[in-house]
């Protein structure tokens, strides 16, 4: 009888990336962003066996390396994208934020509620368990979408949860027969970080 199909899943949040308005597509990482990424790689590289991830500048550059390094394939999946908040900025993102998670189908103008953005973002991770039964897989992506994606499957995975990400963050998702059956940090933050150069 063979064994249920076992695939693992590591969730990357994206490196530190500074803020530029209208630029969510396009902006890169700080250089702390960049030496944490390198930290990425060696984090995960050797157990990489594709690397799935948001177009987003931050989240694709953030995960390249792993790919690079590992020799494995690097895909685009634009449903990993982080959730849109609004079409123009938001002056209080705090309470934004706070609103979305309040309220999950409520939604600022132009942008997404919650429920849209979950919606896409386990549909997206679905497709990949379905994909790579037995494999390890990375996901580059976003804070709010791993986190709203982890609050599908269990939902104590909230906004205080969202709000204790570290950038980068990993976390390890292990999939049976498509189920999640664990979920654990593997990240450990540096303890101290440089000032930026």
């Amino acid at each position: 009888m063979p064994y249920p199909a076992t695939t693992v899943v590591s969730f990357v949040r994206h490196a530190h990336s500074p803020y530029v308005p209208d630029a969510e597509r396009s902006r890169g990482l700080s250089a702390r962003g960049r030496r944490d990424a390198a930290a990425v790689t060696a984090h995960l590289a050797s157990v990489a066996d594709v690397v799935v991830t948001s177009p987003f500048a931050r989240a694709r550059a953030t995960v390249e390396g792993i790919a690079d390094a590992a020799g494995v394939p690097l895909i685009e999946d634009e449903d990993l994208r982080e959730r849109e908040l609004a079409d123009e900025h938001v002056d209080d993102f705090e309470w934004a934020v706070e609103r979305l998670w309040a309220n999950p189908t409520a939604s600022h103008p132009g942008g997404e509620s919650h429920a849209e953005a979950q919606e896409r973002g386990v549909a997206a991770v679905e497709r990949v368990v379905e994909a790579y039964p037995g494999r390890h897989v990375v996901v580059g992506t976003h804070g709010t979408l791993m986190a709203l994606v982890f609050n599908a499957f269990d939902p104590r995975y909230g906004y205080e949860f969202w709000n204790s990400l570290s950038m980068p963050d990993v976390y390890e998702a292990t999939f049976i027969e498509g189920e999640l059956a664990g979920l654990v940090r593997t990240w450990t933050p540096p303890d101290e970080e440089p000032a930026e150069a």
